[in-house]
């Protein structure tokens, strides 16, 4: 029991001289925002609900004048694509992929963030005989890859330190 005790405290002094730390929730240097979606996708639709619950003065309209910054999400898409097929021709595998470009601005319109994409893809097999198994994976795939999205549009605005 003393081996295991002393194994344990020697991995917890190892970490924390390194400089390992869980990452917590995001401080961001503004309090309200705004994001101007033209489309209103299932990325820009969790966007602002994770904004939402994160920002004291929480997620304005666009174009209202009270908001510090405002995040445009220039474009949003889904893509499917065949990659693999078997010798007759029928489809085995597809990459699913979501593409999203953003940038982020302070209400005097000074380029906090410049236009950046952030591209998430995943490869899915295909069985014609579990169709429907198959659609339910796709689905489960995409919201994967979104909420990975997300993640990272936050982490990118929980850098911006000056708000001017």
């Amino acid at each position: 029991m003393k081996g295991l005790l002393a194994g344990v405290l020697a991995v917890s002094v190892l970490l924390a001289g390194c400089g390992f730390k869980l990452r917590g929730e995001q401080n961001f240097a503004f309090e309200s925002i705004s994001v101007n979606a033209p489309q209103a996708g299932p990325v820009a639709n969790e966007l602002r609900r994770a904004l939402g619950s994160r920002l004291r003065d929480g997620v304005l309209p666009p174009g209202g004048a009270a908001s510090q910054v405002t995040l445009d999400l220039i474009s949003e898409q889904r893509e499917k694509t065949v990659v693999g097929v078997n010798a007759a021709g029928q489809v085995r595998e597809f990459q699913l992929r979501i593409r999203v470009n953003f940038k982020l601005r302070s209400a005097e319109g000074k380029e906090l963030i410049a236009e950046n994409e952030i591209l998430q893809q995943r490869d899915i097999s295909f069985n014609e005989s579990a169709s429907l198994a198959k659609e339910a994976e796709e689905g489960l795939l995409y919201r994967d890859m979104q909420n990975d999205i997300v993640r990272q549009v936050l982490r990118r605005l929980a850098a911006v330190t000056v708000v001017r």
